[in-house]
């Protein structure tokens, strides 16, 4: 076992078990799931029209089978259903509006747990407004709608008894550029443990243990008091990840997370990504296709307002079977 596995397991062992007042149970009928018209977002896959699901690519080496992810604290369990059968986040027929504007043409997609998933194509084809559907974030958008279904852990997230700000505690999201708050450095990572019922002890344990996940502690261990905002961008970024893993999500949204970074912090990040992906369901845009053969088990192309292809990374980059995606991946199609 390696020092990071090591110290995480000294802290879990060291953690106390404490029941959250606001706790999050996604679940419902799946009739009355049905009739729901989400206020979310989608991408259109080939398949849409036939009204079938892409399903996970077959990733070789992934952890965990498709849908299955890691057993979680009492206080910590909000998605459950899940099973060995079944990806754990998956869209159905979703067709996204702004105002009147369709942006996506319904998409059908399974993402399986514990791998990485990439989301490729264009400025404008989708990727975002795709990711953000999975934890909610246009709902912010007053001329935001979309018909159809987003369902994580095999539970519709937009059923009307569903609060997307716990929802959000279990979804991740890390921005394309860092935003820490101005707090302390620990203030930030212990800011989303609020209300979970843990003591100060408690938090400052899972604060460190979040660090280690993050690559960050050995580097900010001795000023955990100091500003946030003096950090350097590739450490406030690793941050943003740390304050996100802090309250233990099952998924970690990642739009474009290195392409505000150097090089050198963008290769940090990326060896984060390869340990995250161990015991989340990763879910990354990136207009580098480098980055995003090198890290993601599957991947998904979109183009106009449809995902054209979706399977494992090695086939989409080195045997595509859609034109338009060889174009895309070999730089013939910008």
């Amino acid at each position: 076992m390696n020092v990071f596995r090591r110290r995480v397991a000294e802290l879990n062992g060291r953690s106390a078990t404490t029941a959250s007042a606001g706790t999050l149970t996604i679940g419902g009928s799946a009739a009355a799931a049905a009739s729901v018209q989400t206020r979310g977002a989608g991408a259109a896959v080939s398949t849409a029209a036939t009204g079938s699901v892409a399903g996970p690519p077959a990733v070789a080496g992934a952890a965990g089978s498709p849908g299955t992810h890691r057993a979680v604290p009492a206080e910590d369990a909000v998605l459950q259903g899940a099973t060995d059968d079944a990806p754990m986040v998956a869209t159905e027929n979703l067709r996204p509006f702004y105002g009147n504007h369709e942006v996506l043409k319904g998409v059908s997609l399974a993402l399986p747990g514990r791998s990485l998933t990439a989301l490729i194509g264009p400025s404008g084809c989708g990727k975002t407004t795709f990711l953000r559907t999975l934890n909610r974030m246009n709902d912010h958008i007053p001329a935001f709608r979309a018909e159809g279904k987003v369902m994580v852990g095999g539970h519709d997230i937009y059923a009307p008894h569903v609060d997307p700000v716990l929802l959000r505690r279990r979804v991740g999201m890390v921005f394309q550029r860092p935003n820490p708050f101005p707090l302390s450095i620990l203030a930030n990572v212990t800011w989303g443990l609020r209300g979970h019922g843990l003591s100060r002890t408690e938090q400052r344990e899972r604060a460190e243990e979040s660090l280690i996940k993050a690559g960050l502690w050995d580097e900010v261990k001795d000023r955990l008091r100091d500003p946030a905002l003096a950090l350097s961008g590739g450490q406030q970024q690793r941050l943003c990840i740390a304050r996100a893993l802090a309250v233990r999500p099952d998924v970690l949204l990642m739009d474009e997370p290195t392409s505000a970074l150097d090089p050198r912090a963008s290769a940090a990040i990326e060896a984060l990504m390869a340990e995250l992906k161990k015991e989340l369901t990763v879910v990354l845009v990136s207009h580098n296709m480098h980055q995003a053969a090198r890290v993601s088990d599957g991947c998904a192309f979109f183009l106009h307002g449809e995902v054209v292809e979706y399977g494992p990374t090695k086939q989409i980059f080195e045997n595509p079977r859609d034109e338009r995606t060889s174009a895309y991946v070999s730089g013939r199609l910008a």
